[in-house]
């Protein structure tokens, strides 16, 4: 075999699982406030104060810590949930090249292995993404997670946790098949790399616009979850928002379309550059556990 033919060994699954984690726990110290603010405003029935009068209203009412509420949940998910997401993108990756007989990946596999990492993601995230809005709720008067934790078990029970389960699978696997579907479609059309820096670069560029895409195609869905797991479950009382698609028509019949969008300019600032982010120190990490390992790898 030439050297030209020769192609580095995948790493194992551990690499995948550290290099997800690093890259989600830069990703989040760097733009957890703008989450904060889509969130606050997603919870807001009517007119909104749009992203800047919400961020001054959020520092002005109630304190500049007030744009990091609720951070420790998803710090804590953050690490398993990252990991979970590029750890199963590859697993789905070569399981669907090996179940269709393709040697490399294509952009409609592209599309499905993302999909199938969003559904497997989805099931690890709920109790720690409805803790955080809880928290980050205007109206919220909990001490802290556990206040959250304890509270929603003692009065809605242990599935309580769970509540927008169905909403989160629809938001991962639109926000994946959006994200790994454009970013194969980008790296595609952008000049091969012929430098370290240069592909440090496409990875930015392909992960920001993948960031853009999937939240174009999953906001609707978020908006959901949000609404869902931002209010409490009452006894004998039957949720305005319970499972997606209907609360998809309700809100656009109430608020309009344009409701269904909400939060849209704060989660794009933050996902778009979030997502090149993401690619970017995922890239470099593994690049240097290749260095590490040595061959078979590089």
């Amino acid at each position: 075999m030439s050297s030209t033919d020769h192609k580095p060994k995948p790493l194992p699954f551990v690499a995948n699982f550290a290099a997800g984690a690093i890259a989600g726990i830069s990703e989040i110290l760097t733009f957890y406030p703008l989450d904060v603010v889509k969130t606050r405003i997603q919870l807001e029935r009517g007119q909104t104060q749009g992203l800047v009068g919400t961020f001054k209203s959020i520092v002005k009412e109630e304190g500049v810590g007030r744009l990091y509420r609720g951070l420790v949940p998803p710090l804590l998910l953050e690490a398993p949930k990252r990991a979970v997401k590029f750890a199963a993108n590859d697993f789905w990756g070569k399981t669907f090249m090996d179940a269709f007989g393709e040697a490399k990946m294509t952009q409609n596999l592209s599309i499905l292995t993302g999909c199938s990492a969003g559904a497997t993601e989805s099931f690890v995230v709920v109790p720690f993404e409805l803790v955080k809005i809880r928290l980050q709720d205007k109206n919220s008067t909990f001490k802290g997670p556990m206040d959250v934790v304890k509270t929603v078990i003692a009065k809605e029970g242990l599935l309580g946790l769970y509540a927008g389960m169905e909403s989160t699978f629809w938001r991962h696997v639109y926000w994946n098949g959006g994200y790994f579907g454009t970013i194969y479609q980008v790296k595609g059309l952008l000049p091969k790399a012929q430098t370290p820096e240069r592909e440090l670069l496409n990875n930015f560029i392909s992960g920001a616009l993948g960031g853009f895409a999937g939240t174009v195609v999953n906001t609707p869905f978020d908006v959901v979850k949000s609404r869902i797991q931002g209010t409490p479950s009452l006894p004998g009382v039957i949720p305005k928002y319970n499972w997606t698609y209907p609360a998809i028509l309700t809100i656009a019949r109430e608020e309009g379309l344009a409701a269904l969008y909400k939060g849209f300019l704060p989660k794009v600032l933050r996902l778009a550059p979030g997502g090149g982010v993401l690619l970017l120190v995922v890239e470099a990490t593994l690049g240097v556990f290749r260095k590490a390992l040595g061959p078979p790898y590089i």
